[in-house]
């Protein structure tokens, strides 16, 4: 008999141990919420059992609190794992995919230029033709004058225009800029917005002044109205983002081409492209019954929040849990695990105050990771007022033992101090543990003599474990520091190849300018100084015919055929390729490698043909929104990337999908 017994015990054991790995693998292999509901059905069948063979109530809960803190430990550790693996595995991505970066940045460098040589110099040469191209025609000698005038001013606009164009980018165009933009144009303008994001005023300025600049190429004489009012118009709440919106309107009544030939061909193509980028929609096309023309923008007049949701299975809050049930598991659950009831839940009070002081012991280290030093302060507290109701003698078992017991709890968080704090304001904490610990143990029964001599030697003795694990959390920390070093040298380089292939790039594109649309900007304030109105027609047309040629030459360039780097940079050239558009929203700035690489995973599994992402860059983290995909498979692996990453998916109502990276976990806490 007694040796089937000791088989049964085996097969548990065999059993318990299967189980657990089980938890271990779902938690390494399985997102949060589903190895979370495989940990819960396995504590809740461990509990059933003491119940079901008709075990006393306190010993079934004794049961059920050990199993769920050895329970939650193997999930927790199986979630870190998890977490390393997949930082592993975007730390390698990353290190494969930096040598494009600098050739990205070039070829991102070149699309920034063309673009606003085609929206800056464009304009001002086409202004110049039609104003020359009119008074050539009527032979007015007072419309001649002022087509002089125009192109002298103009002409050097273009000039110091086009001549910027090869340093930094230019200060974003306010609503200001519009409001002079339409006063020199002289059209019928109203505006009724009185303040919108960067991104919204500096599309609103192309918008009006690409607009302008067609009406003039191809509507001369036409009526021109401009309108800038809000709306509550959601045409397209997915691209929008949910923003609440304003309108860009540029209408005409038609008219007459000035003369053909004029436009590059990438105006209306590129309008779409900045009005998506920042979030809003872009249509244009005949107006009315005639030949009238209407453009039309709709904008973000301001940015909404991010949607964050932080439940306690992510991040490092999982590890910490997971101890706090532990804790409470070993001081509580193994007390209740005898045939007959404990001494301190025989009666109501000291059971209540045993169950508070265990639970004031225990739940402080769920701050371990958020603020170590108050979570040791709280645990050391809770140890003096257990040795305070010790002395009253409310409690069982004594501080002592107690301490003995658990005093693991101490000490994880001295380490956690060590990692976390500057060594001057950490080193209190191990002499304030060998303090407190060796009050309590100096209360103990078996001390003999003096109780103040007692409580100094077991203090002074104390003192070196307690230094001993803060030290290792002092060394961890040094060796997370060096790490972060390391990355952020092999960031100011990476950065510095980047910067070096753009200035290349800009400097290519300079001499470009220098021999084709410079030149013949210049000659066109020569021919203006010489009254020749002929000769500045005839240079502002071949102006813009180098610019024709020097875009249509930077557009067949040769482009890179890898693919983009795996870095938030890189989510603009992965969006050009599958015709898709990328809006970036806050201040951009170097990220954890681990964190760029999982925001490209996510856009990469947003992109689709046509849709509009937005990434947004806060103190805290990363967010990438877009349309929620059509497929399930695809918002599983979203939701798998999500949980690997730390992070969160969440959807809304307008159909959208937000994905959300956070910073700080895992890599500062590791």
């Amino acid at each position: 008999m007694n040796g089937f017994a000791g088989h049964v015990w085996v097969l548990a054991l065999v059993a318990a141990v299967c189980a657990l790995i089980t938890v271990h693998l779902l938690a390494v292999r399985r997102t949060a919420g589903s190895s979370l509901t495989g940990a819960v059905v396995l504590t809740l069948a461990v509990a059933a059992i003491p119940a079901v063979r008709g075990e006393p109530p306190h010993y079934a809960a004794g049961v059920a609190l050990t199993a769920g803190g050895v329970v939650a430990v193997v999930w927790a550790t199986g979630r870190s794992r998890r977490h390393r693996s997949a930082r592993r595995s975007a730390r390698a991505d990353y290190e494969a995919g930096t040598a494009a970066v600098p050739l990205f940045a070039a070829l991102a460098e070149r699309d920034r230029l063309a673009a606003e040589l085609h929206d800056v110099a464009a304009h001002r040469l086409t202004g110049i033709v039609v104003a020359a191209g009119a008074a050539l025609r009527l032979a007015d000698r007072e419309r001649t004058g002022d087509a002089l005038r125009h192109a002298d001013e103009a002409g050097r606009e273009a000039v110091r225009e086009l001549e910027r164009l090869t340093g930094l980018d230019a200060t974003a165009a306010g609503f200001a800029e519009v409001d002079a933009l339409a006063a020199a144009h002289a059209v019928d303008y109203r505006r009724t917005v009185g303040k919108a994001p960067a991104g919204s005023t500096e599309a609103t300025y192309r918008v009006v002044r690409e607009a302008l600049t067609n009406a003039a190429r191809y509507a001369e004489g036409a009526a021109v109205r401009v309108r800038i009012e809000p709306t509550d118009d959601r045409d397209e709440p997915v691209r929008a983002g949910g923003d609440h919106l304003f309108v860009v309107t540029v209408t005409d009544d038609g008219g007459t081409a000035v003369e053909p030939g004029l436009g590059t061909g990438r105006g209306l193509a590129g309008l779409a492209a900045t009005v998506t980028a920042a979030g809003g929609t872009f249509r244009a096309g005949p107006h009315g019954e005639g030949a009238g023309w209407s453009v039309r923008a709709s904008l973000p007049a301001a940015t909404v929040p991010p949607l964050r949701r932080w439940p306690l299975w992510r991040g490092t809050a999982a590890l910490d849990y997971a101890l706090v049930a532990l804790a409470i598991a070993l001081s509580l659950g193994a007390s209740l695990l005898s045939a007959d009831l404990p001494a301190p839940f025989g009666d109501v009070l000291p059971a209540l105050v045993t169950v508070v002081l265990s639970g004031l012991h225990a739940v402080p280290l769920a701050w371990r990771s958020r603020a170590p030093g108050r979570a040791l302060a709280a645990v050391l507290s809770a140890l003096l007022l257990w040795w305070a109701c010790d002395r009253a003698g409310w409690t069982q078992p004594p501080v002592s033992d107690i301490f003995l017991v658990y005093g693991w709890v101490e000490l994880t968080l001295v380490h956690s101090v060590g990692v976390r704090l500057p060594w001057r304001r950490g080193l209190c904490a191990p002499l304030a543990v060998a303090a407190v610990g060796g009050l309590a143990l100096a209360s103990g029964s078996g001390i003999t003599g003096g109780r103040t001599a007692a409580w100094a030697v077991l203090a002074g003795v104390l003192a070196l474990p307690a230094l001993a694990v803060w030290s290792w959390g002092r060394r961890t920390a040094r060796r997370h520091e060096r790490l972060r070093a390391a990355d952020a040298r092999r960031r100011v380089l990476l950065d510095g190849d980047a910067d070096a292939a753009a200035s290349a790039q800009r400097l290519l594109f300079a001499t470009g300018l220098r021999d084709t649309a410079l030149r013949h900007a210049r000659a066109v304030v020569a021919a203006a100084e010489e009254k020749d109105l002929r000769a500045v027609r005839e240079e502002a047309r071949a102006g813009l015919t180098a610019l024709r040629d020097l875009l249509s030459g930077l557009r067949t360039g040769d482009d890179a055929d890898d693919a983009p780097p795996p870095t938030v940079s890189g989510i603009t050239a992965l969006a050009a390729r599958h015709g898709a558009v990328v809006r970036y929203v806050g201040a951009r700035r170097p990220l954890p490698a681990a964190v760029e690489v999982f925001a490209y995973r996510t856009a990469s599994a947003l992109m689709a043909v046509g849709v509009t992402l937005t990434v947004r860059t806060l103190p805290d983290g990363v967010e990438v929104s877009g349309p929620a995909p059509a497929v399930p498979a695809v918002e599983r692996r979203l939701r798998a990337l999500a949980d690997a990453a730390g992070g969160t998916l969440s959807t809304t109502g307008r159909g959208a999908v937000h994905v959300w990276l956070p910073e700080a976990f895992p890599w500062r806490s590791e």
